[in-house]
């Protein structure tokens, strides 16, 4: 079972950018869909920003991050990346890595991750 963890996040001012990884201990990380959600506040429900197929060929995102971040693998650095740009406020949380196999190595998963594999968490804080 794979086991995944976060890069640390951090503190960037509004406009400005930041890359977030996640690492997956496995070489079965090619047989996971993968994805980043985020938890703005405690007790508010974690929603997804960004999921991408087995492949990397195909990717979805949530409507308040379309076009500013991107989700992208490299499945032979078992790594998962997260480029953020023109970051706002609103987009301070902890972020969190997923994982969850499919049989489809073209799909882009985008819920079910429940019951899959999950990062610890890395706190990202935009300020103004």
């Amino acid at each position: 079972q794979v086991h995944l963890v976060e890069s640390v996040g951090g503190l960037v001012q509004v406009g400005g950018s930041l890359r977030l990884s996640c690492a997956a201990s496995s070489r079965t990380f090619s047989a996971y869909a993968m994805a980043w959600f985020r938890r703005q506040a405690p007790g508010k429900e974690r929603e997804l920003v960004a999921a991408i197929s087995r492949t990397g060929g195909a990717t979805a995102y949530g409507d308040s991050v379309r076009a500013r971040f991107t989700i992208s693998r490299n499945n032979a650095k078992n790594t998962l990346y997260l480029q953020m740009n023109s970051l706002q406020p609103e987009d301070t949380a902890v972020y969190y890595c997923a994982a969850k196999g499919d049989l489809n190595p073209g799909r882009v998963v985008r819920d079910g991750y429940e019951g899959g594999i999950w990062g610890q968490g890395t706190h990202v804080t935009v300020s103004s």
